[in-house]
């Protein structure tokens, strides 16, 4: 099984002892993301924009790994308040058209903790992605599973 890490062009190195993400066998694992910049910069003080960030992150990292955010299959978000929960549905609101333009979103477990690594970070999202197969060539022969052998019997 080959296991690669997802380092993604332009994006600074991660907060700790770990990577962005990733991909073993077509599954993507992002790390969770947080609402800072490229450049380490804090995209602002408030959820809204740091949500808009965290996802702009995330598709970063399933892009690194040849996914859109389209080959998401789950997300799990962290927000230090509940009073936050209105703006980062606000902000998912404006940026979840442009990621799933059908209109089917994956699944996301919304948790409220106590903190997350960094006082100003209000929201942490992870997600996980499978990497889309490509169709064979057209026609490239396609070879069908043999039959298990059975052990020639002794006499």
């Amino acid at each position: 099984m080959a296991i690669r890490a997802l380092q993604p062009k332009g994006f600074g190195r991660p907060l700790g002892m770990y990577s962005h993400g990733m991909e073993a066998n077509g599954l993507v694992v992002v790390a969770g993301q947080v609402g800072t910049t490229p450049d380490g910069g804090l995209a602002g003080p408030d959820v809204e924009a740091q949500t808009r960030q965290v996802f702009e992150n995330v598709a970063t990292v399933v892009g690194a790994a040849g996914c859109t955010m389209r080959d998401v299959i789950r997300l799990q978000t962290f927000l230090v308040s509940a009073d936050d929960i209105a703006g980062y549905m606000a902000a998912r609101q404006e940026v979840f058209p442009r990621y799933f333009p059908s209109g089917v979103y994956p699944p996301n477990t919304l948790l409220v903790i106590s903190r997350l690594v960094r006082p100003e970070f209000r929201v942490e999202v992870e997600a996980l992605a499978v990497r889309p197969t490509r169709p064979a060539a057209p026609g490239a022969a396609r070879r069908r599973p043999q039959p298990p052998r059975r052990p020639a019997r002794r006499r």
